[in-house]
């Protein structure tokens, strides 16, 4: 079954306030199974727009991702996010090679 994943590209516009989302979305990840491949590390940008924040969230399968997503406990967290961020979040399907 492939995993799934969501990734998100954010502006945070209130550091402080963005603590409390932090500290909020725990529950939901360890709920969902998720794993945090990429968290605001370095990068470049050589094509295209980003966003100064970059993350990448992987589940165990595409409908664990969808699910934490409208969970009541990432919604929660949520919350404290959108006020003070914007970007976008796509929640993707991965791929698996096929067996020879």
């Amino acid at each position: 079954m492939p995993k799934g994943y969501w990734i998100v590209g954010l502006e945070v516009t209130d550091a402080e306030e963005y603590k409390k989302y932090l500290a909020a979305n725990g529950e939901a990840f360890q709920k969902f199974g998720a794993r945090h491949l990429v968290r605001a590390g370095k990068f470049i940008n050589p094509e295209g727009s980003a966003k100064s924040r970059n993350v990448v969230v992987e589940f165990p399968s595409y409908q664990a991702a969808v699910d934490c997503y409208y969970s009541p406990e990432y919604q929660r967290a949520l919350a404290f996010r959108k006020p003070v961020s914007n970007g976008n979040l796509v929640i993707i399907e991965g791929y698996e090679y096929p067996k020879e």
